[in-house]
C-alpha cells in the first residue's frame, strides 16, 4: 500500500504543468532523434544534456528520460517506411515492417508498433514500481559466467533466423563476429586488427554497420530494378490494422513484453538484444512462421514490445544499484550526478519525491507517445507518396549525415558505404543479414563475459557449471540445438499455416 501511495504522489507531481510540458517536449524530441538515422538515444541525450542545465533536477531527468524512451519508438518509423533503422534496437523491426510497407500496410505496422511499445513500456514501468527489490536481488546473482551462458542461448536462436540455409546463416554469423574484433582488446586494452589506422581503435560502430547492411543495400537492390516499386500512401480506412492483425499481434506483444523486461533488468544486454531474441522466439513459436520475412505482423509487435520494455526496465538497476546497463542509461546516470544525486540503494530514501516523479513520468510519457504517434500514422505514411527517386536521395543524404555525426569522421561514412555494398552482394547471394546483426550486438558481451569468467577462475572452464543459473542456461542452449537438429526429422515442430495471398 505504501508503494502505491508513493507512486500516486509521484503521478500528481508528474502531471504538474511544468513536468508535463517537459515530458511532452522530451517525447517529441526523442521521436525525432529516433527518426534520424545514426543519431540514436545515446547521441541525442548527450547532445541535449547541456540544455537541461537551467532546469531543476526533477525536470531535467523527466525530460531526458522522455527523450530516451521516445527515441525507441522514433527508430521504428524509418525502419518501417524506409528500411533504415533509426537506432540499433529497431533493426529487426525493419525486416517485417518494411515488407508490410511494400504491401501498403505501413499504417498497420506503425499503429501496432506504437501500441506494442506502449504495452511494453508501461508494463516495465509498473514492474519497476512493484518488483524493484526482488528483481534487484536476482540481477545481482548474474556474474560473468551467467552473462556468458545467457549470450550462448542467444546465439542458438540464430537457427530461427537462418532462412533457407543454416550453413549460410552460420557464415553470416561468423562474419558478424569478425566485425566485432577490430579495436581494443576488452581486457588488456591492446589494439588488435587496427591495421595502423587510429579510427579503427574504436572498432566498427554498430549503427554504421547496420545502416550500411540494411539501408544502403536496400537502396542498391531497389535501384537495380528497372521498375521502381510504387509505395503509395494508403487511404485512411486502410491505415488501421485489420481485425486479423489485431488478433495475431496481441499474444506476440505479451510475449515480447515479458522477454524485453527479463532482458532489460540484466545490465549490459540492452534493448537491441531484447528485440532480436523476442523476434527469434516469435519466429520459432508462431503458427504463421511462413509469413516471416514477408511482412508478418508478429515480427513487428513482439520486437517493439520487447524493445520498449527493455529500455524502461534497464532503468531499474540504475535506480536501485547505481548500475547503468547501457550507454544511454550511463548518460542518464551522468545527469543524476550532474545534479548532485547518486543513483543506488539510498536514492529511494534520500530523494523519494524525485525518483517517484521520474517513474510516474515514464507512465505519462508512454501515454503521450501513443497519443502523439497513432494519430500521426497518416502523416508518416504520406512519406510513401514521395517518388522513390527523391525518397532514396533523401534517405541517402540522411544516412550519410547520420554516419558522419556519430564520431564526426569520414571513416564512418566510408564504412557505411562499404558495408552497404557488402550487404547488397550478401543479399544477392541469399545470405541472411539478421544473423550478422545479432552477432554484432551479442559478440562484445560474449567476449567480455568469457574473458572475465576465465580470469576469475584462473582458466578453469568448470566455472560455467558452478552456478545453477549458468548451468540451466547452458543446458537450455544445448536443448535448443538438439531440438533444432532432431525436431524436424521427428515432426516435433508444427507445420506452419500456409500464407494466403490475401493476407499480409
Amino acid at each position: 500500500m505504501e508503494t502505491i501511495l508513493l507512486f500516486l504522489s509521484g503521478l500528481v507531481s508528474a502531471l504538474e504543468p511544468s513536468n508535463l510540458l517537459l515530458a511532452l517536449a522530451g517525447c517529441i524530441i526523442g521521436t525525432l532523434v529516433g527518426v534520424l538515422p545514426g543519431i540514436g538515444p545515446v547521441a541525442g541525450i548527450a547532445i541535449l544534456l547541456p540544455v537541461t542545465y537551467s532546469l531543476d533536477a526533477t525536470g531535467a531527468l523527466v525530460m531526458l528520460a522522455a527523450i530516451y524512451y521516445g527515441s525507441m519508438y522514433g527508430g521504428t518509423i524509418t525502419s518501417v517506411l524506409m528500411n533504415v533503422p533509426g537506432e540499433a534496437a529497431s533493426v529487426i523491426t525493419a525486416v517485417e515492417g518494411h515488407a508490410m510497407a511494400k504491401k501498403g500496410r505501413a499504417g498497420s505496422a506503425l499503429t501496432i508498433a506504437a501500441l506494442a511499445s506502449f504495452v511494453g513500456g508501461t508494463f516495465a514501468t509498473l514492474c519497476i514500481v512493484f518488483l524493484a527489490q526482488p528483481l534487484t536481488q536476482f540481477g545481482l546473482r548474474f556474474g560473468p559466467p551467467e552473462f556468458f551462458a545467457l549470450v550462448l542461448v542467444g546465439f542458438t536462436l540464430l537457427l530461427s533466423l537462418a532462412g533457407n540455409s543454416i550453413v549460410k546463416a552460420g557464415i553470416s554469423a561468423m562474419f558478424g563476429l569478425a566485425l566485432t574484433l577490430p579495436g581494443l582488446n576488452p581486457t588488456t586494452g591492446v589494439p588488435r586488427m587496427t591495421f595502423g589506422h587510429i579510427a579503427m581503435l574504436d572498432g566498427f560502430d554498430l549503427v554504421v554497420v547496420l545502416m550500411g547492411l540494411f539501408g544502403i543495400s536496400e537502396i542498391l537492390l531497389t535501384l537495380e530494378q528497372r521498375t521502381m516499386p510504387k509505395l503509395k500512401s494508403p487511404p485512411l480506412r486502410e491505415m488501421m490494422p485489420t481485425r486479423e492483425e489485431w488478433r495475431r499481434s496481441s499474444t506476440p506483444t505479451i510475449r515480447g513484453t515479458l522477454v524485453g523486461f527479463a532482458i532489460g533488468i540484466v545490465p549490459g544486454l540492452g534493448a537491441a538484444t531484447a528485440a532480436f531474441l523476442s523476434y527469434a522466439l516469435e519466429k520459432r513459436v508462431s503458427r504463421f512462421r511462413s509469413f516471416f520475412g514477408n511482412g508478418a505482423i508478429e515480427g513487428v509487435a513482439s520486437p517493439e514490445a520487447a524493445n520498449n520494455a527493455a529500455a524502461n526496465a534497464s532503468l531499474l538497476p540504475l535506480l536501485t544499484l547505481g548500475l547503468p546497463g547501457s550507454a544511454s542509461v550511463a548518460i542518464l546516470m551522468g545527469a543524476f550526478l550532474m545534479n548532485g544525486i547518486t543513483p543506488g540503494p539510498f536514492l529511494f530514501r534520500d530523494h523519494p519525491d524525485l525518483v517517484w516523479t521520474l517513474i510516474a513520468s515514464m507512465v505519462v510519457g508512454n501515454v503521450i507517445l501513443v497519443v502523439l504517434n497513432v494519430p500521426l500514422v497518416g502523416l508518416w505514411t504520406r512519406l510513401l507518396s514521395i517518388p522513390y527517386a527523391y525518397l532514396f536521395t533523401f534517405i541517402l543524404v540522411f544516412a550519410l549525415v547520420g554516419a558522419f555525426s556519430i564520431r564526426n569522421s569520414m571513416f564512418d561514412v566510408n564504412c557505411m558505404l562499404v558495408f552497404g555494398a557488402a550487404g547488397y552482394f550478401l543479399r544477392k547471394l541469399d545470405f541472411p543479414i539478421a544473423p550478422i546483426a545479432l552477432t554484432l550486438v551479442l559478440g562484445p558481451q560474449f567476449e567480455m563475459s568469457l574473458y572475465q569468467s576465465l580470469n576469475i577462475s584462473n582458466g578453469d572452464y568448470g566455472v560455467f557449471f558452478r552456478s545453477g543459473i549458468s548451468t540451466t542456461l547452458i543446458c537450455t542452449a544445448i536443448f535448443v540445438l538438439l531440438l533444432s537438429a532432431v525436431g524436424p526429422a521427428v515432426g516435433l515442430f508444427r507445420k506452419p499455416k500456409q500464407a494466403e495471398e490475401s493476407e499480409v
